[in-house]
């Protein structure tokens, strides 16, 4: 049975999991994937670890098709996301109606999850900055390099999570708030492409027009996202 490796950044776990397994039937393969923040999967593609499919940022991708590691004309966008707040499932849910109230609810939580390496993370830890409430939250910052921060506030170690909308959803246990406020938004896009070292290009492709598909777009917004040029 064919193999194919996947790798992915973790916004898109609770997707692939529903959808890899129909592909897998429908195509007689089996897709190991492997969920890393992007920029754990950059420093590990360019040590040498072999994929034959990325899903991650637009960007980081095309820098990669440039750098020689992706096949240029296999990339596809497939989703769009913005970053969201997550509390413990029945707890009051703050107001993230403007940017200052969004503030007072970072303010007034007893603890924030956040990574370190994911694009979330490093986007709210500039944020904090830029909102002059930086040393009030690191001060009770609980924070890990990538994987779902959400997990944390369902084992009771944080009371409120930050990260990207799927990537919050994916946790049972946890209430979705609502995205942060968009003055201060940040939308991430995601991409797919072949890797020029693949063995089964052709099979990978077929992976990313499935991915590509409206099936897989009903999927992708029930997990949170939002499909962009479906059926291109």
């Amino acid at each position: 049975m064919t193999t194919l490796n996947l790798c992915s950044g973790n916004g898109m776990s609770a997707s692939f999991r529903e959808l890899m397994p129909q592909f897998e039937r429908a195509n007689n393969c089996k897709i190991e994937i492997h969920f890393e923040p992007g920029q754990i999967l950059l420093r590990e593609i360019k040590a040498g670890q072999n994929f034959d499919i990325g899903v991650m940022g637009k960007a980081a991708l095309e820098q990669l098709a440039k750098e020689g590691y992706i096949v240029a004309d296999s990339l596809r966008v497939l989703t769009q996301n913005g970053i969201g707040v997550g509390v413990s499932k029945g707890a009051p849910k703050p107001d993230l109606s403007s940017v200052e109230a969004f503030k007072r609810a970072l303010l007034n939580a007893q603890s924030v999850a956040y990574t370190t390496e994911g694009a979330s993370g490093i986007y709210f830890a500039g944020l904090i900055k830029k909102l002059g409430i930086e040393d009030a939250i690191k001060a009770k910052a609980r924070m890990q390099p990538g994987g779902l921060v959400a997990e944390l506030v369902v084992k009771g170690e944080a009371t409120l999570a930050v990260q990207q909308v799927p990537e919050i959803m994916a946790v049972a246990g946890v209430d979705y708030v609502g995205p942060i406020p968009e003055q201060v938004q940040q939308l991430s896009i995601n991409a797919g492409g072949v890797f020029v070292k693949s063995q089964q290009q052709a099979l990978a492709r077929k992976l990313l027009a499935f991915l590509n598909s409206a099936e897989a777009a009903q999927v992708f917004r029930a997990r949170g996202l939002k499909p962009q040029k479906v059926g291109r």
